[in-house]
């Protein structure tokens, strides 16, 4: 009687938890899946979204379709896109999240964002990115000779990053950035350039989500080296005064590859002022020398160019970080592990405490290699 009552339980339960999975099904014929997500702001100041939906059909040219609209919220733009699809519209794919550059002139948007945290089936991995320009204009871009939009961003993003050149922020990063009192954010940013998408290098936000300022490629791996997020292999480049230029080649140009890099950040607290002690420790080989070099007995004099060089670019971009209020390398963090007294005083306000802050940085560059032709 016994095993009966359990197998029956069983069974009951097997069939509960079969049809509690199936409330929620949706064939792949009746959904909409779009792989990009946009976000701008019209001349009229409204919100407008965009999203772009592969397209798997042997008769249709275009690869994808486009979806725009103007909405309240994003919860409140479902019923917009699926009134321009065939099937119902399904925002768990996102590759990436696009935020146009009139959008981020604006502070305390973040909430905009809710409900991809909110709702659990979303995917949190699509990497935001900044646009230098309205977000209509590359969404509705469809290149022919180029992957769909989306795979392109996508994979642009996640392959620079591997040489530190931008950020893949993943909307869980920039959800922990965006709360994180020791830090500002920052994000991959790209530009539309003669209808081809162009990666610039970095945007760096405020602590409320406005755009401040951008970063090229060079700086991007500099500031990555900071945040201890550089892996070996970055490239660097610098043009060496006093040596000569051939016409309108650069010919006074050393280009290396970094090897891996210590960083040691010291803190302190002095007359109600933040001191950071930073070194950057690292060996690198030259890739690309466009002038003659003696190695035998020039290789010493190189490295101390190379030194002041990499120090000067270094001291350039933190005055400028002081100088916006922006702590994306995450100084804060540091100060709020060491002094967290003085720190709980000025975390609303870290940026401007920053700006007051003294940064001290030193450059410990070391060439291992030359190459394997003179």
């Amino acid at each position: 009687m016994k095993l009966r009552t359990v197998g029956a339980s069983l069974i009951l339960l097997a069939v509960c938890l079969a049809s509690s999975a199936c409330t929620d099904q949706l064939s792949l014929e009746e959904a909409a899946t779009p792989l990009a997500l946009g976000m701008d702001l019209d001349e009229n100041e409204k919100f407008h979204f965009y999203s772009s939906i592969p397209v798997f059909s042997k008769n249709i040219k275009k690869k994808g379709q486009e979806i725009a609209g103007e909405a309240d919220t994003l919860r409140q733009s479902r019923s917009i896109q699926d009134a321009q699809t065939g099937g119902s519209n399904q925002g768990r794919n996102y590759q990436v999240v696009l935020l146009g550059r009139h959008f981020l002139k604006y502070e305390d948007w973040f909430p905009m964002l809710d409900v991809l945290f909110r709702d659990a089936r979303n995917t949190v991995t699509d990497r935001v990115i900044a646009v230098d320009g309205p977000v209509k204009d590359l969404i509705y871009l469809n290149p022919p000779d180029q992957p769909l939009l989306p795979i392109l961003l996508r994979n642009m993003i996640d392959t620079k990053t591997k040489r530190s050149e931008t950020y893949a922020t993943t909307v869980q990063e920039f959800h922990r950035q965006f709360y994180d009192k020791g830090l500002t954010p920052y994000i991959a940013e790209v530009k539309l350039v003669n209808k081809k998408v162009v990666l610039k290098g970095s945007a760096l936000l405020n602590s409320r989500g406005k755009y401040v300022l951008s970063l090229g490629a060079q700086e991007t791996v500099l500031l990555n080296i900071l945040q201890k997020q550089a892996d070996a292999g970055y490239s660097l480049s610098y043009r060496i005064p006093g040596k000569s230029v051939s016409g309108p080649f650069a010919t006074d140009t050393v280009s290396f590859t970094g090897g891996k890099v210590k960083l040691k950040i010291k803190t302190a607290y002095k007359n109600d002022r933040f001191i950071f002690n930073i070194l950057v420790k690292t060996t690198v080989g030259l890739s690309e020398h466009l002038f003659p070099i003696d190695i035998s007995s020039e290789s010493t004099w190189l490295e101390k160019e190379l030194n002041n060089l990499m120090q000067k670019q270094y001291e350039a971009l933190i005055k400028k970080l002081q100088k916006n209020n922006l702590d994306p390398i995450g100084l804060g963090v540091y100060a709020r592990a060491y002094h967290y007294k003085q720190f709980m005083k000025v975390e609303d306000h870290w940026g401007e405490a920053l700006a007051d802050a003294d940064i001290n940085i030193k450059v410990d560059l070391t060439i291992r290699a030359m190459g394997p032709i003179k």
